[in-house]
């Protein structure tokens, strides 16, 4: 498979362990279907209930064509540029893979990160109900839910003391003071 910006040969490249292909001159990298969400749930487990979804919020991207062929199916790409990360996916239509730029996945954890440290405990409550409903409307990825749920829910903690420094302070107090004897 040929770099759709260098034509020249790419080869295999692992994040943890999903394979993709990178480009040796530009480092630009191709994902096939659904390897950049594991890509990325394998590089910060506390962002695997985050997905990168493009689509979710129709108002927060914009899709332009491409001039750049895809490097499996050899059909023009386009580009989609969401809100203001400054990140621009090269897409294919047909195969659904994905051609980042040289850092682009890099931004997309980032992005992700900054999106997870913003949000305020509300949004956080927000999303541990989609994650409960997640849990009893897909039993079949009960496992996988309930590990989205934990990390929701563990963040929602995080946020909860972040923004309660004397409510943290108690509680660590009350647990010094009175531990717990199992």
């Amino acid at each position: 498979m040929n770099c759709p910006r260098c034509e020249k040969a790419m080869h295999p490249k692992k994040i943890e362990s999903v394979e993709i292909e990178e480009c040796g001159t530009c480092h630009g990298t191709w994902f096939e279907r659904d390897e950049l969400r594991k890509a990325k749930d394998q590089a910060d487990p506390d962002l695997n209930w985050m997905d990168f979804e493009l689509w979710k919020n129709k108002d927060r991207f914009r899709i332009s064509a491409k001039p750049i062929k895809c490097p499996r199916c050899r059909i023009d790409m386009f580009t989609i540029q969401y809100d203001n990360t400054g990140i621009e996916i090269d897409h294919c239509s047909q195969c659904r893979g994905t051609w980042l730029e040289n850092g682009e996945f890099q931004n997309i954890i980032d992005a992700l990160t900054t999106e997870m440290e913003t949000m305020t405990v509300s949004d956080y409550l927000r999303a541990s109900l989609k994650e409960a409903a997640d849990i009893i409307r897909n039993p079949g990825n009960l496992l996988s839910e309930w590990r989205d749920f934990l990390t929701v829910i563990r963040m929602l903690e995080y946020r909860v003391l972040t923004e309660n420094p004397k409510l943290a302070e108690t509680l660590t107090t009350l647990q010094r003071d009175n531990p717990i004897k199992l």
